[in-house]
């Protein structure tokens, strides 16, 4: 990791007020990001989608987003406005979201949708975005860019969905890329097409990557550290070659947790959780 961190957090906290008092979403997680790939796990509720947004400016009212520092590629954003972070994401930071067929706006075609950021970012005219946007299709691997360029979002596959997904959080080239759960609603082997595509453009263009992911093997094999949250807060990080040598229970029993070709077992360990983990 370089001496100067793209992104850096320090106590990020999340908290929605109720009724009942406050629920702390996120507890104060500190990391510093390179250009280099880290994984966030954890499963449902444990504050690693949540962490994401905050740091995209996502989370909505009453969400209450604090922090002792959060700073992307110098600039604080702990001080932005709404229109700030607009300004922000596509050309700063882009995040790309679980399922397409939900994020991917269904009277748009895909290809009207990616241009579009490049030409609010880009101030470029309609034929000039219309071509950039070509380009980051066929760059995402996606044949005959032409005629998916037409297609509306209903017309495509699951893993073309996420391929323009991809293409659209890119064209603008951003600095950090955060992506979450970008491929749970897809089969295994897409799955990997998705995840070698992304890496594949990461790595040329020398961004930062945030995986956010409950699959504890793609996260290990894919990235280059590994967060593992529980109960909003960060309770262990690992280097994913050395996962195996976690220390905090809540990690061990996830790896325990996890089934193994060629070990046959009558049924998978039951994680034994500790109220105390969430306390820190």
């Amino acid at each position: 990791m370089s001496d100067a961190p793209l992104l850096t957090l320090r106590n990020l906290r999340v908290t929605y007020p109720g009724d009942e008092g406050d629920f702390v979403a996120v507890r104060n997680v500190s990391f510093d990001l390179g250009r280099e790939r880290l994984g966030i796990v954890g499963e449902s509720g444990s504050g690693k989608s949540t962490t994401g947004r905050a740091i995209m400016g996502l989370v909505a009212p009453p969400g209450i987003v604090e922090a002792d520092e959060m700073r992307l590629a110098g600039k604080d954003l702990t001080s932005l406005s709404e229109r700030g972070f607009r300004r922000l994401r596509g050309k700063k930071v882009a995040m790309i979201l679980q399922d397409p067929k939900y994020s991917l706006d269904p009277v748009m075609s895909v290809g009207q949708q990616i241009a579009e950021t490049h030409r609010c970012h880009f101030r470029s005219s309609a034929r000039a975005a219309r071509e950039a946007a070509l380009q980051m299709l066929e760059a995402v691997h996606i044949r005959d860019p032409d005629r998916v360029y037409a297609l509306y979002p209903h017309q495509v596959s699951g893993g073309m969905g996420q391929r323009v997904m991809i293409a659209m959080m890119l064209i603008a080239g951003p600095d950090l890329l955060i992506a979450d759960e970008p491929t749970s609603a897809l089969d295994v082997t897409v799955q990997h097409q998705v995840l070698a595509i992304m890496d594949d453009l990461v790595r040329s263009r020398g961004m930062g990557l945030i995986l956010i992911s409950h699959n504890l093997h793609l996260v290990s094999s894919f990235c280059d550290r590994v967060l593992v949250m529980y109960g909003g807060r960060v309770v262990e990080t690992c280097m994913s070659g050395q996962l195996s040598k976690a220390s905090h229970p809540y990690t061990r029993g996830l790896l325990a947790s996890l089934p193994e070709l060629g070990r046959r077992r009558a049924e998978l360990p039951q994680l034994q959780r500790d109220p105390a983990w969430a306390e820190g």
